[in-house]
């Protein structure tokens, strides 16, 4: 199963976007200080079908211009069929990953995508010597320096 544990609507997390984001439960990772523990047993929380989606891409429609998966790429075949559900939606995908690298045919159907293991000591997308790197697969570019306040 492919489940979430939150659901909410975000402004921060993908730069100039309206954000559905759904943290996906199952991490396997387990980063030190990580502020989703809620999110690591892998059966908790709902499950996130097509239809429940679709449901809310329609509720949505108009007001959200990107759905963020914060986790799920351990499910890559769940998740790139959600994936491609959102951009036959005409909307920006993301991931947010742990993982320095995903599969191919994952970021194939990511607008974004944050990598990167969460180390206290780096700091997150905020900090100038964080180990993460959030990138618009589009055209290549870094966006770190979105996150910074200046």
């Amino acid at each position: 199963m492919f489940n979430f544990s939150a659901e909410q609507i975000v402004f921060q997390e993908v730069p100039g976007e309206v954000s559905l984001a759904f943290t996906i439960t199952g991490c396997q990772l387990g980063c030190k200080g990580c502020h989703s523990v809620d999110s690591w047993p892998a059966h908790s929380g709902t499950e996130l079908t097509e239809s429940y989606l679709k449901q809310r891409l329609q509720q949505y429609k108009g007001l959200i211009s990107c759905v963020l998966f914060l986790g799920g790429e351990w499910q890559p075949t769940k998740l790139i069929s959600l994936l491609k559900l959102v951009r036959q939606h005409q909307l920006h995908t993301c991931l947010y990953t742990g993982l320095d690298k995903i599969p191919n045919l994952v970021s194939e159907q990511l607008t974004y995508l944050k990598t990167g293991p969460w180390r206290p000591e780096l700091g997150g997308l905020n900090s100038p010597i964080t180990n993460q790197r959030f990138i618009d697969l589009r055209n290549g570019e870094c966006l770190n320096h979105r996150f910074i306040k200046q």
